[in-house]
């Protein structure tokens, strides 16, 4: 789509871009989203492509993922053996409401940025617990947990100006055991619910991520595995204003599919104790 309200394209910022953000500025990485829709209130784009970050950086202390890697080259990326929990990099890349071509352009940090609850690059980096790098207009770079990044749909803590980075997954979320299920209407639809279930090799602990069905990440921790009645009082304790309603599921079906889910996962981990 043409963005007629656009009257400059910045195609070299500075290192760290966000020291001239202005008011009607928008980050061009991508540009799937962008260019999707109106963007009536914009009127310059800022291409951070120039910037040339790499796109994925693996050291021993675990992943680094650039903001501007496509996923693509996320989906291309083989890991290591002993990265358990690795093949969840390319599942939540084929959970992207988009064809391959889509994927030669978008970006981790556009879809984590986006902040929709179906966003499975989301997913994928809060089940990791990662952490990502916020670089604001001016001073130090601060660091948030993917967690709390996300505060509801369309919704996240970046300030104005303020940049994603970097996302860095550390190596022993991605040594885990991993379980993933996920729910569209359609076979290549958005997700109604996408949950992911990791368990720390020689326990039987539990970390389980609820993400679509609910507006923003639901973390669920146990220190020892479940029992199923336990579980499924962690999931009904779920406030109701975070179930996500729209024309993917009620919030009551995608409960439903998260408790069934939910217990699949746990029975999947079990089984590998």
């Amino acid at each position: 789509m043409d963005l007629n309200t656009i009257t400059e394209v910045v195609r070299h910022p500075g290192d760290r871009p966000g020291a001239h953000w202005r008011e009607g500025d928008a980050w061009l990485a991508g540009g799937t989203w962008l260019f999707s829709t109106e963007q009536p209130d914009l009127r310059r784009l800022v291409d951070l492509t120039a910037l040339r970050w790499d796109p994925l950086v693996r050291d021993a202390a675990g992943l680094e993922i650039g903001a501007t890697c496509t996923v693509r080259d996320l989906y291309a990326f083989a890991p290591p053996d002993d990265w358990r929990a690795g093949g969840l990099l390319a599942a939540s890349c084929e959970a992207f409401l988009s064809s391959f071509k889509v994927w030669n352009s978008a970006t981790v940090g556009g879809n984590i940025c986006m902040s929709l609850p179906a966003g499975p690059m989301i997913t994928l980096t809060v089940a990791l617990e990662a952490e990502y790098e916020l670089w604001p207009p001016d001073g130090p770079a601060r660091r948030v947990d993917a967690l709390d990044f996300v505060t509801g749909d369309h919704q996240n803590v970046l300030a104005p100006g303020e940049i994603l980075r970097r996302v860095r997954i550390p190596g022993r979320a991605l040594e885990k055991h991993a379980a993933h299920r996920r729910f569209t209407l359609t076979h290549l639809g958005r997700s109604t619910v996408f949950l992911i279930g990791t368990r720390t090799p020689g326990t039987d602990d539990l970390l389980l991520t609820v993400t679509a069905g609910t507006t923003r990440p639901v973390r669920l921790a146990f220190d020892t595995m479940p029992d199923a009645r336990t579980l499924q009082q962690s999931i009904d304790a779920i406030p109701a204003h975070l179930w996500f309603a729209d024309p993917n599921g009620t919030p009551e079906h995608r409960h439903h599919l998260t408790t069934y889910f939910a217990e699949e996962i746990r029975g999947e981990l079990t089984a590998g104790v």
